[in-house]
């Protein structure tokens, strides 16, 4: 006979994993914030060559797209928990080594402390598919995917939060301290980590799986890649010029920098309904709104320089970019089976941030060369291809569901 202690273990042992990964992405998530705020700073300390100075957040961003294969490799050859263990011992190591550039004025060893920060967001990125593993039933997935993201939300605190109160903590080596704090966040993912007690992943394809380049060809993977690259690739590309171009016209840096606290609060913070509602309507749909959301914030910039005008593109932004790439997400788990699911998020995840790495090196060329309408105005037609695809996907379900 069954008791109701055993009976409610495995949800209790989802609960816990859940909460495992939400207090492992508060953590882990904290660290592109350190690297991104202050990059660009300690670059402009180390580096001799001006146009150099964002190479250490470039690089970062770079580090994260080539980790994404090797550390797919890694959770299917040893298991999730153990990967990510060393993701974040690779955290640590990465903040011990910037720490160790700045302190030595050594500006290639700051940027290879950053780039292998790479390695551990690629694992950090990964909870999201880690949380779809944690739940048995699989309508409760778009749930805790959207679960595990919130702790994005606490990471947008802790990072610029850590910023401030460490860059001045070793007056002898500005910003510093800052990189020293990175690590010791990620020493505390570590045991949070390890605690983990995730379903094995399958180590090989048992007579079921199909080649990589035979799925990346379904219309499903197709659309879901295309909606995530989107929403992500555009995000991170539209992030990164609008702080230039508010200063380019006008506004204050302090002005620049609450539009982005604004807009990462509004990336994380639609997390604790988003699952709920792509349950209420659909994958597709809470997708297909944030593209739109997407769209309306180039508009809306379109539309003036003023500060609001700014403020309120990089808040649509953010909100699409939540419903966009969770639903996205959400949408690559019906791309796969089982025993296909570690190669074809790595796929996934190569893509989404190959295209901001890409984002990221190309954004202030871009705008110096067709300023800040032309990027907006150029965002759109990419914004009409994913949803077209989506439209497509859309009508060619209910056609099958009406010949069925």
């Amino acid at each position: 006979m069954t008791t109701p202690s055993a009976a409610s273990s495995p949800a209790s042992l989802e609960r816990r994993n859940l909460g495992l990964l939400v207090a492992a992405q508060s953590l882990g998530g904290a660290s592109p914030p350190i690297i991104i705020s202050l990059g660009g700073l300690v670059g402009q300390m180390l580096s001799s060559t001006p146009t150099a100075s964002t190479l250490p957040v470039s690089l970062y961003q770079l580090g994260l797209a080539l980790s994404t294969l090797p550390a797919a490799w890694l959770m299917q050859r040893i298991g999730r928990r153990m990967a990510y263990a060393l993701g974040a011992l690779m955290g640590m190591l990465s903040g011990l080594v910037a720490a160790w550039g700045i302190a030595r004025s050594d500006f290639v060893l700051f940027c290879l402390g950053t780039t292998l920060a790479g390695f551990y967001g690629a694992c950090v990125q990964s909870y999201r598919f880690a949380a779809t593993d944690a739940v048995a039933d699989t309508a409760h997935q778009a749930k805790a995917i959207s679960r595990v993201m919130v702790g994005g939300l606490v990471a947008a605190i802790i990072g610029p939060q850590v910023v401030i109160w460490t860059r001045d903590a070793l007056p002898a080596t500005p910003f510093a301290g800052s990189f020293y704090s990175q690590a010791a966040l990620a020493l505390l993912a570590l045991p949070l980590l390890l605690a983990l007690r995730l379903p094995a992943m399958p180590r090989k394809v048992e007579g079921h799986g199909r080649p990589l380049a035979e799925i990346a060809r379904t219309p499903q993977f197709i659309i879901a890649a295309t909606a995530g690259v989107v929403s992500y690739g555009l995000m991170a590309f539209l992030m990164t010029a609008a702080p230039m171009a508010m200063v380019g016209h006008g506004h204050g840096v302090g002005e620049a920098a609450l539009g982005i606290q604004w807009h990462v609060l509004a990336m994380f913070g639609p997390s604790f309904f988003t699952g709920h509602l792509i349950a209420r309507f659909g994958k597709r749909a809470v997708t297909a709104l944030g593209l739109v959301l997407i769209a309306a914030s180039g508009v809306l910039a379109l539309l003036g320089l003023g500060l609001l005008h700014f403020w309120g593109a990089l808040v649509l932004l953010g909100v699409g970019w939540n419903f966009g790439f969770i639903g996205a997400t959400a949408l690559l788990t019906e791309c796969y089976r089982p025993a296909e699911r570690a190669k074809v998020q790595a796929l996934n995840d190569f893509l989404v941030f190959g295209t901001v790495a890409v984002a990221s090196f190309g954004s202030g060329q871009l705008l110096h060369t067709v300023g800040w309408n032309g990027i907006n105005v150029g965002m759109l037609p990419l914004v009409a291809v994913a949803l077209a695809l989506l439209a497509a996907g859309a009508l060619r379900e209910r056609r099958a569901r009406a010949g069925a």
